[in-house]
């Protein structure tokens, strides 16, 4: 097999050839047809993420060691099984839940495996899909994905099992209330899609580049607001009909976070999915004094995947951007993401 590693954190991903993987006990051996890029991956190259005051999470004290493959967003085919894996349709092509945690936990017996404390997660603790071929440590992690693209697919298991985890945080407003989404990017323009599919009023967009406002708007969003605007709270107001009840930070940095507090109506509700980094901005008295909920949502459950596949197969979805580049380009395209120059989604296909 093949793959690109971070062999040092804070250092350019590493091409390297390894023997081909022999399951063992319930384990399968996929042939990757596609694999996403996500902001993540940037964290797991650079080995962390700024907390603030001075701290930093650092991937190390998280189970990581090195050299790991990246790649959280997975889809391929089956090449093998172990003795214990069962009966798996060799012919099906899958998208793999990746969020794997120990199975012994408090966390993982309640069915939330992704709050796992040791977990086992593929493409972070685990070798992941930036590879001709990945190991998945139980069939019940795959899901075929029957007459997908692979490349609409694979970032379900990330950037559209994130949105769909967010939006379960502010479900009870959906009916009524319009969303402000901060970030315009591959969750976003999913969080637009699901939203859509919910029959959920159109949101409210928000991000600093141009060109991300117009694909959010071309995707049916109310209005796309730049947060630099003199006026950029007053113009959400005016496209909510009035101070939002709900707004989702898919950015999570501390002028993102301060915006989505700032713009929200009392009792309104923050939730919190970006991992850019930095402190909170927050005057704690605000905090009571809005009565404002804050509370974060990092990706979903087994269960949530499983539905939001269900929603999927029903064609509520339509595909978002996306663009492909071959396996040898990955650090290349991990560059572009950082920048800024992705829209929607980047995914990498190791057979090109």
């Amino acid at each position: 097999m093949h793959c690109q590693c971070v062999h040092e954190f804070g250092k350019p991903l590493q091409a390297e050839d390894r023997a081909d993987m022999e399951p063992q006990g319930s384990e399968v051996i996929l042939k990757v047809t596609a694999a996403g890029v996500c902001h993540t991956d940037l964290h797991l190259r650079e080995g962390g993420f700024d907390l603030g005051h001075g701290k930093r999470m650092a991937y190390k004290d998280r189970g990581v060691s090195l050299p790991v493959v990246p790649g959280h967003e997975t889809t391929g085919t089956l090449v093998a099984a172990g003795p214990d894996a069962g009966d798996i349709d060799p012919d099906a092509q899958y998208v793999v839940y990746p969020w794997c945690g120990c199975g012994t936990c408090p966390s993982c017996q309640r069915g939330e495996e992704q709050l796992c404390a040791t977990p086992a997660f593929l493409g972070i603790q685990s070798d992941g899909g930036y590879a001709t071929h990945i190991r998945v440590p139980h069939p019940r992690y795959l899901f075929d994905i029957r007459d997908l693209d692979p490349a609409f697919a694979a970032p379900l298991a990330c950037s559209g099992l994130t949105t769909y985890a967010a939006l379960k945080k502010v479900e009870h407003l959906l009916a009524e209330h319009r969303l402000v989404l901060i970030g315009g990017g591959g969750l976003g323009l999913m969080c637009l899609q699901l939203l859509k599919a919910r029959g959920a009023k159109a949101p409210v967009v928000v991000d600093i580049d141009p060109s991300k406002r117009a694909a959010a708007r071309e995707a049916g969003a109310a209005a796309a607001v730049d947060p630099k605007d003199d006026d950029a709270i007053a113009q959400i107001h005016k496209a909510c009909g009035g101070a939002p009840m709900g707004a989702i930070d898919f950015v999570g940095a501390p002028q993102t976070a301060a915006l989505g507090f700032d713009v929200l109506g009392r009792g309104g509700t923050l939730v919190m999915v970006g991992l850019f980094g930095g402190a909170a901005p927050w005057a704690l008295p605000l905090i009571p004094a809005k009565s404002i909920t804050v509370c974060g949502s990092y990706t979903g459950s087994l269960s949530d995947f499983a539905q939001l596949m269900e929603l999927v197969h029903s064609g509520a979805l339509t595909a978002i951007p996306s663009k492909t580049w071959p396996l040898s380009q990955a650090e290349e395209v991990m560059n572009m993401l950082e920048e800024g120059k992705i829209l929607g989604r980047a995914l990498l296909d190791p057979k090109r």
